[in-house]
């Protein structure tokens, strides 16, 4: 994938360090073309993990929230790796394939994800880790028509299931196509051999032409997944727990013994949590993170904000239960910026939610 980068430029691109597209050169196009048409990015940065053997479930689910255990052919979920206190250390998502069971991970995490697995593999399990990462190429499509740049590519992405993945033939060699949550329409991850890369995004961008799909990149991304509230690296930390940062639905609280599950079934339990993720509005745009103020006393942190190129300002914010009801007014920042409670964001607790309709009532 040597001249994947170089062929990113040539059509435009202004790269990052890890060599991923930040944008192509027009920020408002493409932030356009993901609510009315559908976008492709680059995401070769985002960890490609296979688990091959009898316990590769085992492994995946006495280490995660969610449960793996029970997959069908195809199926997949997302699930969170916690430490023993129930923090964050990484997300994935998963995905049972023929071939064994594909992990994508955050991006920037694909090696420490996949040493960490490999430190917690038990004597006498019948497992194997291989990071695939650098030998595969890794695009996804986003937007209101994004389901049909993917359907243009392969018809045998209408079988699957949704957050679920499959593996298909191509004139590009052998695909891995998957659905993933939402950030703003369809959500399609497709995975191919490295040497593959540059025909297969001329291929994707050949298959979206008639959808109005454009290349873009990681700063349009990063707009999208903030506006929909979907947190990432500021949110997924040692800072929080899974429950905290709206990522309710990607725990099981039926499955068997995992690392930091006390702590989660305590806290589930109970219907207590001391903070929650939030959609805020900014009055100006302020830098995360930045402290949050209910007056003099700090009541959270603005984890992500971003002045999106549709011109708005979007935020999230990890607050105290008690000061995130929707319409309270905090303050932002050094520079004491209004900041007031729009929502929840991502999947809160039903507590939570139950908390804020009787508060409101």
């Amino acid at each position: 994938m040597s001249d994947l980068g170089q062929y990113h430029e040539s059509l435009g691109a202004r790269l990052a360090p890890d060599r991923i597209p930040l944008d192509y050169g027009d920020l408002a196009a493409e932030f356009s073309a993901a609510e009315t048409g559908a976008i492709l990015l680059d995401r070769s940065h985002e960890g490609r993990i296979l688990l091959r053997g009898r316990d590769r479930y085992e492994l995946v689910n006495r280490m995660s929230t969610n449960d793996v255990s029970q997959f069908g052919t195809n199926e997949g979920a997302p699930t969170v790796f916690i430490n023993p206190n129930a923090r964050i250390l990484f997300r994935a998502n998963c995905f049972n394939l023929a071939r064994g069971m594909l992990l994508i991970s955050e991006a920037g995490q694909g090696e420490a994800l996949a040493n960490y697995l490999r430190r917690n593999i038990f004597f006498g399990d019948q497992v194997s880790v291989d990071d695939i990462s650098a030998e595969t190429a890794h695009f996804a499509a986003h937007g209101k028509r994004a389901d049909e740049v993917v359907l243009a590519l392969a018809s045998e992405a209408s079988q699957i299931p949704p957050l679920g993945g499959a593996e298909v033939k191509s004139e590009n060699g052998d695909l891995i196509l998957a659905r993933r949550k939402s950030i703003c329409g369809g959500h399609w991850i497709v995975i191919a051999d490295g040497g593959e890369a540059l025909p297969l995004h001329r291929r994707l961008r050949q298959c979206g032409a008639a959808a109005g799909l454009i290349p873009a990149g990681s700063l349009t991304y990063n707009s999208l997944r903030i506006r929909c509230g979907r947190p990432a690296s500021p949110e997924l930390s040692l800072d929080y727990i899974p429950l905290e940062v709206g990522l309710w639905d990607e725990i099981s609280f039926s499955k068997g013994c995992y690392t930091g599950q006390e702590i989660i079934a305590r806290m589930e339990s109970r219907g207590r949590l001391a903070k929650v993720l939030a959609h805020v509005d900014l009055a100006s745009m302020t830098p995360a993170p930045a402290p949050i103020y209910a007056g003099r006393k700090t009541v959270g942190r603005l984890t992500s904000s971003v002045e999106a190129a549709d011109g708005r300002i979007y935020a999230l914010a990890v607050l105290r239960v008690d000061h995130a009801l929707p319409g309270t007014d905090l303050l932002a920042g050094a520079s004491a910026v209004n900041a007031t409670v729009i929502n929840y964001a991502g999947a809160p607790p039903p507590f939570i939610a139950r908390a804020s309709a009787s508060d409101s009532d």
